[in-house]
Order: C-alpha cells, then sequence, then structure tokens
C-alpha cells in the first residue's frame, strides 16, 4: 500500500532548504547582495508564517497568516523571476524549479485562503 501523507509543514521547509541554496549561488555584488537580502526574507517566511497560522488565536487569526504567507511567496516569484532574467546565476534549472514549487504553493495556500473563509 502507497500511503503519501502531505505534510505541507514539511514542503514549506523544504522550500525555504531551496531558496536559501540559491541564496548561496548569487553573486557577491551590489545587486546580487540587494537581491539575496530580499529572496532569503520572503523565500524563508512562508515556513514559520505556516507555523503560526497553525497556533492561530481565530479564523480571522488564520486567515491573516496564511495571507501573510501567500504575500511572501508572490514576492519570492518576484525575485526568482528577476534573478532568472538577468541572470544572477548559471544554474537556471535551479530556478525554474524554484518557480514551479512557488506557483504551487500559491495555488495551495489561495485555495486555504478560501476554505477558510468559507468556513467562517
Amino acid at each position: 500500500m502507497n500511503q503519501k501523507r502531505y505534510d505541507l509543514e514539511n514542503r514549506l521547509l523544504e522550500y525555504s532548504v531551496k531558496i536559501i541554496a540559491i541564496v548561496e549561488h548569487l553573486p557577491n555584488s551590489r545587486v546580487g547582495n540587494h537581491v539575496a537580502s530580499q529572496l532569503i526574507k520572503s523565500g524563508t517566511s512562508p515556513y514559520p508564517n505556516h507555523g503560526e497560522a497553525q497556533a492561530a488565536e481565530s479564523s480571522k487569526d488564520f486567515v491573516h497568516k496564511l495571507r501573510i504567507a501567500l504575500k511572501e511567496l508572490r514576492e519570492t516569484k518576484r525575485w526568482l523571476q528577476l534573478i532568472k532574467k538577468v541572470p544572477l546565476v548559471k544554474q537556471i534549472a535551479q530556478i525554474d524549479e524554484a518557480l514551479a514549487e512557488t506557483e504551487e504553493l500559491i495555488k495551495i495556500f489561495v485555495t486555504s485562503i478560501h476554505t477558510a473563509e468559507r468556513k467562517k
């Protein structure tokens, strides 16, 4: 029996690890350091914000925390697109993988927010 347990917490942790790996490959330049600083903040933020949502004090607080994570994912998507467009790294496949995962996570959070709002 093949049982796949869907674990968003672990998926967000792995996503943060991917973002950190990308940041470590950015050039040590004014642009590279600026983008690295922004990407590390937005790209690792969904993981702890998901934890905050799990400990929410109300359904309104839960949705608010999910919205923060979603906002950070959307920002991360923009930084990844910029890294790819410039390009700031040679590992474009790594950026494409991160962009694909970002899109999937955005969809998950949008769906979760809509579901939580319907249940209010």
